[in-house]
């Protein structure tokens, strides 16, 4: 996939490049006066005149794939010891500037290439274990109410303006990000709402990109194949909150990592809180079942909102966003109105209807991207109190990732449904009955819920349909993980699946067959 890039491009020599670089240069090869007017690490993505940085990867070294760089129109090359040795051996001739780790380097030269910092929109930033995709979608469909032009850098999709591109990952390389503001810049982008995953802040996807507002939503466990242990995770997303990457925080202090991250925030901090029992700047006030909520600040305003999705935790995303529009300096009384606006965010407590919309005895379906135990739990005590017969819920988890979190997932599933059904999400590499296992697991001790492993997640969506349906009215049916996706990862091959079309075919059997 190619993002765009902006119009307006000032060329650097390559000399000018190395000069930002600066002392993380090793030494260079090849002609200095060299013109580049782009930065590419994919070759699929590579323009004429870029910079190629070919990195080293868990499995291969970019310069491996000299020949398609080549082809496609590079003119210099950005890469370490490694890689130079390797282009020569290939008999590349092509100027090099060799770093010790050219990625940790590469956000530099991308902004100065792209001339991102001088063209950007205003930057809100987005982390935290759960939420940031439905916080981002919130932001932007205010920001829209008040008239104002946004771009959205996420899990689902970017967005310039009117113009949509299906991300690949939640936070795109860093190359690519720099073109991506510059353009959003040049196109009269008011504001860009950002997912930040600690995936790119570790691995530099966000290098000088500093936010005018950084919120943090929670920490609960995940990515554990990658950062190692929680603490590791947690410092990944509290380097956000430093001046090299945020002017000012908002963060939410219902967890001990927020807590804990407001207290050692490099930046000024605002918090919020849904608990009583904690001090916090904001406070959300309110029955949690219900939609409604009040703002009460700790100078004694208070501002009343309307939660468009459903859960407490959903309310606490709503004051997440509405507090960092105030921060942002947008007058309060105009944000309360403008989070009215209800936001479609795709895979996320979204409902599912049948193709006839006169089938009232089907049960409500809903389609929801919970894939971590806190994740889990949040959506179906979200969807318990308004169910008012069976919750049936599809549950799996994805292969190759933090195999502890499973059993956990199990349990919080069970703690809240009556019918806990395991199948496949992505299963990946490992064996999926393993993975089955291991998540059903947890829902064994919990003799409250009926527990169901069914091979094959479309069969196990068809299963939960079914038993929601012969249950009587009132029932629901979640199926929970993947959300959005609109594929299933198995044995390096992605199958075609979106949970949401496998669930409305099931639903639509039920009203062709009674």
């Amino acid at each position: 996939m190619s993002f765009p890039r902006p119009e307006r491009i000032h060329p650097l020599t390559l000399s000018a490049v190395t000069d930002v670089i600066g002392d993380a240069v090793r030494s260079t090869d090849g002609d200095s006066g060299t013109q580049v007017t782009g930065v590419s690490l994919d070759t699929s993505s590579l323009r004429p005149g870029d910079l190629w940085a070919a990195l080293p990867g868990a499995r291969a070294h970019g310069a491996d794939f000299a020949d398609k760089a080549l082809a496609a129109g590079a003119v210099a090359v950005l890469t370490d010891a490694d890689g130079v040795s390797r282009l020569r051996a290939k008999g590349v001739d092509l100027p090099l500037v060799e770093c010790e780790t050219p990625r940790a380097v590469l956000g530099r030269v991308a902004a100065a290439v792209y001339d991102s910092a001088e063209r950007r929109p205003t930057m809100f930033g987005i982390t935290g274990t759960n939420g940031k995709t439905t916080t981002a979608y919130l932001m932007v469909s205010a920001l829209e109410a008040l008239g104002r032009t946004t771009g959205l850098i996420g899990t689902i999709e970017t967005r310039i303006g009117e113009e949509r591109v299906r991300s690949v990952r939640t936070t795109p390389e860093t190359t690519d990000l720099h073109a991506l503001l510059a353009t959003m810049g040049e196109r009269g982008v008011d504001d860009c709402v950002m997912e930040v995953s600690s995936h790119a802040l570790t691995l530099h996807r966000v290098d000088e990109v500093v936010y005018d507002v950084a919120l943090f939503a929670n920490l609960s466990q995940d990515h554990l194949d990658f950062h190692g242990t929680m603490e590791e995770y947690f410092l990944a997303k509290a380097s956000l909150f430093t001046p090299e990457r945020s002017r000012r925080g908002v963060v939410c202090v219902d967890d001990e990592w927020g807590q804990r991250l407001a207290q050692e925030a490099t930046v000024p901090v605002t918090t919020v809180t849904s608990r009583l029992d904690v001090e916090a700047d904001w406070v959300v006030g309110g029955d949690p079942r219900e939609p409604q909520l009040t703002l009460h600040g700790h100078d004694g305003a208070a501002h009343d909102l309307v939660s468009a999705l459903p859960g407490d935790f959903n309310r606490v995303n709503t004051a997440m966003a509405a507090v960092a529009l105030i921060e942002a300096g947008i007058p309060a009384d105009r944000v309360a109105e403008a989070v009215l606006a209800r936001p479609h965010v795709p895979g996320r407590m979204e409902i599912v209807a049948p193709s006839d919309p006169d089938r009232d005895d089907l049960p409500l379906a809903i389609v929801d991207f919970a894939h971590t135990p806190d994740a889990v739990g949040a959506a179906l005590s979200a969807l318990r109190p308004q169910t008012n017969g069976v919750l049936v819920v599809v549950l799996g988890a994805g292969g190759s990732r933090d195999p502890g979190k499973r059993p956990g997932m199990g349990a919080a599933a069970a703690a809240h449904a009556d019918v806990v059904i395991v199948t496949d999400d992505n299963p990946r590499d490992e064996d999926p009955a393993l993975i089955r296992a291991a998540v059903a697991e947890g829902v064994w001790p919990r003799a409250r819920a009926r527990l169901e492993v069914v091979e094959g997640r479309v069969d196990a969506i068809e299963r939960a349909v079914q038993i929601a349906h012969e249950s009587g009215p009132g029932a629901t049916v979640a199926v929970l993980g993947k959300g959005h996706e609109q594929g299933q990862e198995v044995r390096g091959e992605v199958r075609d699946h979106d949970d949401r079309a496998v669930l409305r075919a099931a639903l639509d059997r039920r009203s062709v067959n009674g």
